[in-house]
């Protein structure tokens, strides 16, 4: 029987994607370096990088890895770099050399980047130079060997400024330097399959320690592929210009807007601080943007920076959230200023990542996560691991080639992530409604149960986003004598005069009275993960 969902799929899109012609991410940059050639590839700063540009760079430090630091297929390289052109460099070069890249945020603590390092095996690291202070407290911890620093203007030439490197890393090699004892030696590219290890992607470890996802050639190809045939018609091969301010290192930005539209021929406009949201916007007026990704509060931050709505947005074809639901008085703001739908994709670093994408193709459009790429499979199940009643709502588990062996020498967590017949638990909560498509409810673990009611704080957020005077809010649950558990909402206001009860009458004409925040809080700032995602964590 087919499924819902495919009646939503574009007539010239097939459900199922081939891969069989594609051996590794090898043959793909091969086959868009003789494609494109001189065509910018990337773009920092002011400066550009072609795509022969970027294969002779990639090559010499590939060479680099092989002979100077003895790097063997399969062996695992860290990257710790914000959006540089260094960064692609560094990535497509550990790739020739066979190396498997783990991907480390530049800003995590000494405690987060020794549990990486130890536990992926790492010998060698490429590193921001303004990471070294948390490396030098902690290599001694590890079994780092080479040490290759990577400085703002590397490439770039602009005379930006140098961070000191710490000397506590002990011995390195400054990433040029590297580059030029590449020049030195042949690369000898090794055979790579599909099923080669490609990237070690560690989870957010909101749970714990944060765990390996080992994404291989094919996990990746297969994700590069299916967005291409669900969203093809919206592809312009060679002339895209697509703008990434979500860091590489985060699978999002990394498979679609650093591998994906690579492979597609886009130029790609890398912001390497998205926080400084006036040079954010600067950049952006300088170039004909045609696709954008990122996260709510990335939104909702530009939507409220001086001199974005003056941007012409007339190129932009695309706009593409993920990591976050995207909350609907942000995605109606968005299509009030830039005049384009804001789409939805979802996805996790287990399945590299997309599962499912929202390209609003229909009108009036519609909300939700969408609909699965081709060759996916979704199933909604309950806590015994049965499916749950059409309508109803239940964790969201899916299968198909995007999702990852499993985790890195953790045959445990591997298991549990797991249903008995193959699909992977995502952990979040959804429902598919009558025309098939897809809505997360919540993230299973940061359900409110009030008086026994399940209540989802999702949507407790989206209902207080749409008040005037609201920037953004969190809602988290907390302890309650009499409820077991009550709603506890943190609110970033923009009208000082707002008060906790114009919050909660706005939100009892909206919602169910077990509903209305118990507790709400004025703060400052919300605390956000480095791509933007709101920590409730950390507001519990």
């Amino acid at each position: 029987m087919p499924q819902p969902w495919i009646q939503h799929y574009p007539e010239t899109t097939s459900s199922d994607i081939d891969i069989t012609s594609i051996k590794s991410l090898l043959q793909m940059f091969h086959e868009s370096v003789n494609q494109y050639g001189d065509k910018v590839a990337y773009y920092n700063y002011g400066a550009s990088l072609s795509f022969n540009e970027l294969d002779r760079l990639s090559a010499d430090f590939a060479a680099y890895l092989q002979h100077e630091t003895g790097l063997k297929k399969g062996q695992r390289v860290a990257l710790m770099c914000p959006n540089t052109l260094s960064f692609v460099v560094a990535m497509w070069g550990i790739i020739r050399a066979g190396g498997a890249q783990v991907n480390v945020n530049p800003l995590y603590s000494p405690h987060e980047l020794q549990h990486q390092l130890v536990d992926a095996d790492v010998e060698t690291i490429v590193i921001f130079a303004a990471s070294t202070p948390t490396l030098a407290q902690i290599i001694d911890k590890t079994a780092i060997k080479n040490v290759i620093v990577i400085q703002l203007d590397d490439l770039i030439n602009k005379n930006l400024p140098a961070t000191e490197v710490d000397t506590g890393i002990g011995s390195f090699i400054l990433f040029k330097d590297a580059l030029e004892r590449g020049k030195k030696h042949s690369l000898e590219e090794p055979e790579l399959c599909r099923d080669d290890l490609l990237y070690l992607q560690y989870t957010g470890g909101t749970t714990g320690l944060s765990k390996g996802a080992m994404l291989s050639h094919g996990n990746l190809i297969a994700n590069i592929k299916q967005y291409e045939e669900l969203a093809k018609n919206d592809i312009n091969y060679g002339n895209d210009i697509i703008l990434t301010a979500i860091p590489m290192y985060h699978i999002f930005a990394l498979s679609m807007n650093t591998l994906a539209y690579f492979s597609f021929g886009a130029s790609n406009v890398l912001v390497t601080n998205p926080r400084d949201m006036k040079s954010f916007v600067e950049t952006w007026s300088h170039y004909d943007i045609t696709m954008f990704t990122g996260v709510n509060t990335l939104f909702n931050g530009l939507l409220h920076t001086p001199g974005f709505a003056e941007i012409d947005f007339s190129t932009l074809k695309m706009t593409i959230g993920g990591g976050a639901p995207v909350q609907s008085a942000v995605s109606d703001k968005w299509k009030e200023v830039t005049g384009k739908a804001l789409m939805e994709g979802y996805g996790l670093s287990e399945t590299s990542p997309v599962l499912t994408l929202n390209l609003n193709y229909v009108e009036p459009s519609i909300s939700g996560i969408g609909i699965p790429v081709p060759s996916t499979e979704i199933s909604l199940r309950d806590d015994e691991g049965k499916e749950v009643a059409p309508g109803d709502a239940g964790e969201l588990c899916a299968k198909g080639p995007q999702v990852m062996a499993g985790y890195w020498n953790n045959d445990e967590a591997t298991k549990d992530a797991m249903t008995t017949d193959g699909f992977f638990k995502t952990g979040d909560i959804a429902v598919l409604d009558e025309q098939g498509h897809f809505h997360i409810v919540d993230r299973k673990k940061d359900m409110i149960l009030v008086s026994g009611f399940n209540v989802y704080p999702n949507e407790i957020e989206a209902e207080a986003a749409g008040m005037d005077d609201v920037m953004e809010c969190a809602c988290v649950g907390v302890p309650d004598e009499k409820t077991g558990e009550a709603v506890k909402l943190f609110v970033v206001k923009t009208n000082p005069s707002l008060t906790e009860q114009d919050i909660q009458n706005y939100c009892r004409s909206r919602l169910a009275a077990y509903k209305i925040p118990k507790q709400v809080i004025f703060i400052e700032e919300l605390p956000k993960s480095t791509v933007g995602k709101i920590l409730r964590r950390e507001l519990r």
